[in-house]
């Protein structure tokens, strides 16, 4: 188990829900990934991702997929990619990422709290 923290801290990290829109294989990364582009609603706009889900997903399975993402993170360079976004997912038993998605549709751009 990590450290406690305050709500405060809890409160910083912008975590909003998106839509994939466009994804594309990323054969140039270290370990197996897929480029994405996701829409968080008009007021984040679209935002690029390298992810490691290539064990339960293609670039065709997740177009139109809603995932939920941190978009306050600085910009990372991933190999030639520059990722703006961390889409979140947990581990399933071979500890490969499975992704969040709401039960619900929801508005794009929707705030965790």
């Amino acid at each position: 188990m990590s450290d406690p923290i305050t709500f405060d801290d809890f409160a910083k990290v912008d975590i909003r829900v998106g839509r994939v829109t466009h994804a594309e294989p990323y054969p140039e990364a270290r370990k197996p990934a897929i480029k994405l582009w996701v829409d968080f609603g008009p007021e984040i706009g679209t935002r690029k991702s390298s992810a490691q889900l290539t064990k339960h997903y293609t670039p065709e399975t997740l177009i139109g997929k809603t995932v939920i993402g941190v978009v306050n993170f600085p910009p990372r360079q991933i190999g030639k990619f520059m990722s703006e976004a961390l889409i979140l997912g947990m581990p399933d038993d071979e500890d490969q990422p499975v992704l969040l998605s709401p039960d619900f549709d929801v508005p794009l751009g929707g705030r965790l709290y």
